[in-house]
């Protein structure tokens, strides 16, 4: 007889389930008539942690121990190595060894338990991760149950939930020892005192048919392991703690790589999303909506990214981008992507000029890095969008009319193949129609091609749109709800990347635009031509700030420029103001002193509007400030 483990941890959720009377040394899983090497029981990873902590556990003397028990080991240490996490490690630890091995099992494990090289701080805390055995009412007349002697029901309450081991006390010294020892040595049965509650006696049976085996990971102690057999079965013998020893030391080194895999994808995921944009930035003419999802449990970490950068003149970067693989190098490298992107956006390249760049970057970084990339550029007064491609799926552009669109930009070579060129293609981006843009995660899959399934997005897009009807395009958060609903269950084998955009231009008439001689007469003429607009457009509240500031700007241009400035004015949301000239040099804030005529300027335009900044461009900059209507 002997206890199987519920999914529910700790002493207080414990379930137990009856299963058949065996022979003290059968296997588990398969009949004693099979023979299995040595070799082919253990894995090898468990086997070279092993040979290379000679004080974690005793070596199998195949001429020591009886074949069975060979089986036995095999067969346990597999069923512990199926544990994909720490649960179902400890789970596989009890129900390889309840009823084959003990009739009952305690396992405790440190608190909280230390990650790879960490030292702890504060003191050994031991908790109660689980305690198996069987209970009289449960019974399977397949497996021929026998009822369970009553004095085993001790153990229902026996074992403290938590245990501080001092150091110095003899159950520092049993763990100390890492060996598994038996319990009626007079050192052993004060660390159980130790370890168990008062009273533990009632349910811990005298003689050899306890074992306290501590489980030691590959730099300390991580917990302890208590093995019970009930009086009527024969006592464990010397080399039931070899066993023992195997079964600690596959547990241990399992729920230790367990641990640091949870520690690194935890990480890699934080690198990830602070990888990421957190939110993404208000842009004149264009609303934006993303997604991010992770792959399966077992790849969370991944290199797909969005992003959304504004431009100058009141333009934006549409990015989306995925390099391969599925781990820490993915990630790293997707962010060193980004962040050349943004460094090139800033730089004012065409969208072929940037892909050209970032495929050099890659190259610098390695040769095995390849990445694939859709970089676009929308400008909200010309109601144009420029894309170029390398080696991304494509958008989908859905017209307000509903209709559904799979856009036909050049396919590109993959960033990081090195000697191939990129090529831009200008389409119409109208008024009110949405561009998604996404990776190779929404559309393929084991269950489907890349081609299937962006025909089902381009599909279900303008189903979205019939729901809402012409001339009313679905919300943007919606909408991306409801691509993401596409995916059926186990249809997810990579991240995906979503990004959508939806086009709300700027009318020709919001937009008033002069070229202006840089001479002394410009910033005069700035402040006639800016009080006319704003006239125009019903908003003289703001005249006289709005000229204040536009002097100040265009003063600064005609003292340096040697070629016509530029200045526009929007009228959004808010009233945007762009002062253009051929000076690469960006304008800095200061704080002028006394004496000082100049250097003022800036710092009015900071204190008046409510918000200002500067870009360089590839044949000047751009200073521009807006202010609230």
């Amino acid at each position: 007889m002997g206890y199987r483990a519920s999914p529910s941890l700790g002493p207080a959720g414990v379930t137990l389930t009856a299963v058949p009377a065996q022979a003290p040394h059968m296997a588990p899983e398969q009949p004693l008539s099979q023979a299995h090497p040595v070799s082919s029981a253990l894995s090898r990873t468990t086997r070279d942690n092993q040979m290379t902590s000679h004080d974690t556990a005793f070596a199998v003397d195949s001429s020591r121990l009886s074949a069975d028990r060979l089986r036995y080991i095999g067969a346990a240490t597999r069923r512990i190595a199926r544990g994909i996490d720490l649960d179902e490690i400890v789970m596989g630890l009890c129900r390889a060894t309840v009823p084959t091995f003990s009739d009952a099992i305690l396992v405790y494990l440190r608190d909280p338990l230390p990650v790879g090289d960490e030292r702890p701080t504060g003191p050994l805390v031991l908790r109660l991760r689980r305690s198996d055995r069987i209970p009289q009412q449960e019974r399977d007349l397949e497996d021929g149950i026998l009822p369970v002697p009553e004095n085993l029901t001790e153990l229902d309450g026996l074992g403290t939930e938590l245990c501080e081991v001092q150091p110095g006390s003899a159950l520092a010294e049993v763990l100390r020892g890492v060996r598994p020892v038996f319990t009626d040595a007079p050192e052993a049965w004060a660390a159980l005192t130790e370890l168990l509650e008062k009273g533990f006696e009632h349910g811990v049976v005298p003689g050899k048919r306890t074992i306290l085996a501590p489980l030691r990971g590959r730099r300390r102690v991580i917990g302890a392991a208590m093995f019970l057999r009930r009086p009527d079965r024969i006592p464990f013998d010397p080399d039931d703690l070899l066993v023992a020893a195997q079964l600690a030391t596959h547990s241990a080194l399992g729920i230790d790589k367990t641990v640091l895999d949870g520690r690194q994808a935890l990480i890699a995921g934080e690198l990830q999303r602070r990888m990421l944009p957190e939110t993404l930035p208000r842009c004149t003419g264009v609303r934006l909506a993303s997604r991010y999802v992770p792959a399966a449990e077992t790849a969370r970490v991944g290199g797909d990214w969005y992003d959304a950068i504004p431009l100058p003149g009141s333009r934006v970067a549409l990015v989306v981008g995925d390099v391969m693989g599925h781990d820490m190098a993915s990630a790293a490298l997707m962010g060193q992507l980004r962040t050349t992107a943004q460094t090139l956006a800033g730089l004012d390249l065409p969208p072929q000029e940037v892909l050209h760049a970032l495929d050099e970057q890659a190259q610098r970084l390695g040769t095995d890095y390849i990445a694939t990339c859709l970089y676009a550029v929308y400008d909200p007064v010309s109601h144009r969008i420029t894309i170029a491609n390398a080696g991304h799926p494509p958008p989908v552009l859905l017209h307000p009319g509903g209709r559904a669109e799979m856009l036909r930009v050049p396919p590109g070579a993959p960033i990081g193949v090195g000697g191939v060129d990129f090529e831009a293609v200008e389409l119409d981006a109208p008024a009110g129609a949405t561009l998604l843009l996404y990776t190779d995660g929404l559309v393929e899959s084991r269950l489907r091609d890349a081609w299937t399934g962006m025909e089902q997005l381009r599909e279900q897009l303008a189903v979205i749109a019939q729901l809402t009807g012409p001339g009313h395009p679905p919300p943007l958060e919606a909408l991306c709800d409801e691509v993401l609903d596409m995916l059926g269950p186990g249809d997810r084998d990579d991240d995906i990347a979503l990004l959508a955009a939806r086009f709300d231009g700027i009318a020709p008439s919001d937009v008033a635009y002069w070229f202006l001689e840089p001479e002394d007469a410009a910033p005069r003429r700035a402040r006639h031509l800016a009080r006319r607009a704003l006239s125009r457009w019903g908003m003289e509240n703001l005249t006289d700030s709005v000229e204040l500031l536009v002097s100040e700007l265009v003063t600064n241009a005609a003292r340096y420029a040697t070629k016509p400035i530029t200045m526009r004015l929007l009228r959004t949301d808010v009233l945007r103001c762009e002062v253009g000239d051929d000076v690469p040099q960006l304008p800095r804030l200061r704080q002028a002193r006394a004496v000082e005529e100049a250097g003022r300027g800036l710092y009015v335009v900071n204190r008046l509007a409510r918000r200002w900044g500067a870009t360089r461009l590839s044949t000047g900059k751009v200073v521009w400030f807006e202010i609230n209507r």
